[in-house]
């Protein structure tokens, strides 16, 4: 039996955590390989962190994408092969036609959920504007989806299996930028990275917005360090790269933008 209590010790997310460590004590009973839903970045990130500390046990995480937010985890005993194909996902394109009444990704959600599947079943959703989305699912409701699948606001839709190579993701484009601050605050560093005012950055942090790590935070003053991903909703995410002092004590911070 895996040391359930003490693995969990300081985690957020204590009830998928603890799914995941059920499904890991299954993969070393039945040598099998056991598979998550789809994870959101914050349980993920923890996910992660609590299966690293099992010598026994190896995962390997697939969102369909190299960036994909929303990913699934296999897990399986160390002696085993696991390649990025255990990870089943199934890519869905969802055809219509959107021109005179645009569908936002929220559309798109609700009414994948509104054909009775729950969220940790569906991954991540790429819209495509007025041709329609294409969405990521666990493959065994695929068929159920083409079925059930048929409107999206007032827009009839055709809902069908696609190859993941299929999937149009766009690159993200990558701006390496410096910038030299009194302080590590985040809507210090935050808002030069962003390329807006501060006030306008504290707005967005109290609002609930931003998130450090997949972390919601909501105080202007968190105080960054290197490594650490800073995401806003629509606005792409930040690195943070090296921090170094000047000699007038303020600090050099490298950032990489991602949008």
């Amino acid at each position: 039996m895996l040391p359930k209590e003490e693995l969990l010790k300081g985690i957020d997310n204590l009830a998928s955590a603890t799914r995941v460590l059920d499904g890991a004590d299954r993969a070393l009973k039945t040598w099998e390989v056991v598979l998550t839903d789809f994870l959101p970045p914050p349980e993920l990130l923890e996910v992660q962190q609590v299966l690293s500390q099992l010598t026994e046990i190896q995962h390997l995480a697939s969102g369909g994408y190299p960036q994909a937010e929303r990913q699934r985890v296999a897990i399986a005993r160390t002696e085993l092969p696991l390649t990025s194909e255990q990870v089943e996902v199934t890519a869905l394109d969802i055809a219509g036609n959107f021109l005179f009444d645009p569908a936002t990704h929220r559309d798109f959600l609700g009414a994948v959920l509104g054909t009775g599947i729950v969220r940790e079943k569906v991954g991540d959703i790429i819209v495509l504007g007025e041709r329609g989305a294409q969405v990521i699912v666990v493959p065994e409701l695929v068929e159920f989806l083409e079925l059930n699948l048929i409107q999206v606001r007032s827009v009839p839709v055709k809902t069908q299996r696609i190859d993941l190579s299929q999937l149009k993701v766009r690159e993200p484009k990558k701006k390496e930028l410096t910038t030299v601050e009194a302080s590590l605050r985040l809507d210090a560093v935050a808002s030069a990275g962003f390329g807006m005012s501060r006030s306008k950055m504290a707005d967005l942090i109290t609002s609930g917005d931003v998130r450090v790590n997949w972390k919601e935070i909501t105080q202007a003053s968190h105080s960054l360090k290197a490594g650490d991903l800073v995401a806003i909703r629509g606005k792409g995410r930040l690195e943070i790269g090296e921090i170094m002092v000047t000699k007038k004590d303020r600090y050099r911070v490298q950032l990489t933008r991602l949008v």
